[in-house]
C-alpha cells in the first residue's frame, strides 16, 4: 500500500502531533516526574485508543493481529515506548523539550546507520552529507565555545543529552520494528499492542521500585493531569497511530524526514508557552538539522 502525497501528509501531521505533545508533557513532568508521567500517559492512551477502535472498527482489543504481529509490536512497545520514552522525558525534565526534540532529530541518522551496520545497506556520498549535516546541526546548539582557551565544551548538562540521545536509538529501532511487525494491519489496533507492551514495562518497574503511591499522588494534581491528558491524545494516541500510518504509505525514511520536523515546528510554542528565549544559533542549528535528514533521505 503505497500513497506518496497521503503518506507525505500524515508524516507532517504526525510532527504537528508531537511538537503539542512536547510541550505538554514538559509541562506535567516537572510537576509529577517522568516515571510518573510515562505510566499515566500510557493507561490514558489506551481509554482513548481503546473507544477510537470500538467505534470505527467494532473491536475495542486487536483480536485479529496475528501471533507474528504480537510479538514484533510487543518487543516495538517495549523498546520504544518503555526504554525510549523512559529516556526521553526525563531529557524533557533536564534539557526541556525544544533542546530534546532537537537531539531527537538523530533518529533517522541512526535509523540509517544501523541498516547499514546490520543489514549491508549502502549509503551513498549524498546520505553521508545528510547525516554529517544533521550532527552538525544538533552540535551547534548543544556545544559552546570556551572564551579563555576557545575549545568546544557542552552547554547542557551530560545527563540530559544522554537521556535524550538514548529516547532517539529506542525510537528508531521501535520504528523500524513497527514497520516490520505491523505489514498491513490497522495502524491504531498496532499501536495499541505497543500501548501494552509499554504500560507491561512501567507497571513492573513501579512494582519493583515499590512506587505506585506515586501514581495515586499524581492524579490529584489538576495543574498537571491537564497536559498529561493533552499529551496522552496527541502524542500515543494520535500522533505515534500516525506515525506507524505514514510508514503504510511511504518508505520509512522519508516519513522520518517529515516527522523530524518537530525542532523547527516546536521553537514558536516554546516562546509563547514556555517563555524560552532563543538565539539565532539555535535556531539555525535546527534548520541545518532538519535540512540534513532531507539530504539523508530524500537524495
Amino acid at each position: 500500500m503505497t500513497d506518496p502525497i497521503t503518506g507525505r501528509i500524515v508524516a507532517l501531521a504526525t510532527a504537528v502531533c508531537w511538537t503539542g505533545t512536547a510541550i505538554a508533557f514538559e509541562k506535567a513532568g516537572k510537576q509529577i516526574g517522568s516515571l510518573t508521567l510515562n505510566l499515566l500517559r500510557l493507561l490514558l492512551a489506551l481509554i482513548f485508543i481503546s473507544v477510537y477502535l470500538w467505534i470505527v472498527r467494532g473491536m475495542p482489543l486487536p483480536l485479529d493481529a496475528s501471533a507474528a504481529s504480537w510479538r514484533w509490536l510487543l518487543l516495538s512497545g517495549l523498546i520504544g515506548f518503555c526504554l525510549g520514552d523512559l529516556f526521553l522525558f526525563k531529557a524533557f525534565i533536564v534539557l526541556g523539550s525544544r533542546i530534546s526534540m532537537l537531539i531527537m532529530s538523530l533518529v533517522p541518522p541512526i535509523t540509517a546507520l544501523t541498516g547499514w551496520l546490520l543489514m549491508g545497506e549502502v549509503l551513498t556520498p549524498a546520505n553521508w552529507t545528510g547525516m554529517s549535516l544533521t550532527i552538525a546541526g544538533v552540535a551547534i546548539v548543544v556545544l559552546e565555545r570556551r572564551r579563555d582557551d576557545r575549545t568546544a565544551v557542552l552547554k547542557h548538562p551530560v545527563s540530559g543529552i544522554l537521556y535524550a540521545f538514548g529516547g532517539a536509538v529506542g525510537q528508531a529501532v521501535g520504528l523500524v520494528l513497527s514497520k516490520f511487525g505491523m505489514g498491513d494491519y490497522n495502524a491504531f489496533a498496532a499501536t495499541q499492542i505497543r500501548i501494552f507492551a509499554g504500560i507491561a514495562g512501567f507497571a513492573a518497574l513501579f512494582t519493583v521500585l515499590r512506587i505506585w503511591p506515586r501514581a495515586v499522588t499524581a492524579l490529584r494534581k489538576r495543574s498537571a493531569m491537564r497536559p498529561l491528558a493533552l499529551g496522552s491524545f496527541f502524542g500515543p494516541f494520535l500522533g505515534v497511530s500516525l506515525s506507524l500510518l505514514a510508514v503504510q504509505y511511504i518508505e520509512v525514511g522519508i516519513a522520518s524526514t517529515f516527522m523530524a520536523l518537530v525542532p523547527v515546528l516546536i521553537i514558536p510554542p516554546a516562546v509563547i508557552f514556555l517563555k524560552e528565549k532563543i538565539t539565532l544559533r539555535e535556531v539555525s542549528g535546527a534548520v541545518m538539522a532538519v535540512a540534513g535528514i532531507g539530504i539523508l533521505f530524500i537524495h
